[in-house]
């Protein structure tokens, strides 16, 4: 009797994870199918219209504006511009116990 049991649970249990597989599975191409018809209906607003779409042009305006923090913008790995470098001789600042004056006004030692 026991062993009825076993074979009875071990096959629920083995139907259960393929229904859960299949309904994963389902749900998966159906997020797939959703971001593709998606995509589609905006590509054709894009052509109708004339215009780009949304998340094409916040991009851009990020590359733009990035270009601000990095002067070589978005150049290929390999292709970077050259910069000027400009090499000096490194040297100790006396400590001679003086206030230092600094942009923000003198400050106390």
């Amino acid at each position: 009797m026991n062993t009825v049991n076993d074979w009875f649970g071990r096959l629920a249990r083995g139907v259960l994870r393929l229904l859960l597989l299949v309904a994963g599975l389902v749900f998966l191409v159906s997020l797939m199918l959703a971001g593709l018809i998606a995509v589609a209906l905006l590509s054709l607003w894009a052509l109708l219209t004339g215009r780009k779409p949304a998340p094409v042009v916040v991009f851009q305006r990020f590359r733009q504006a990035s270009t601000r923090f990095d002067p070589t913008g978005w150049a290929a790995p390999g292709r970077a511009e050259t910069v000027d470098v400009v090499d000096v001789q490194a040297h100790e600042v006396p400590d001679d116990g003086l206030p230092r004056v600094t942009a923000s006004g003198p400050q106390a030692k």
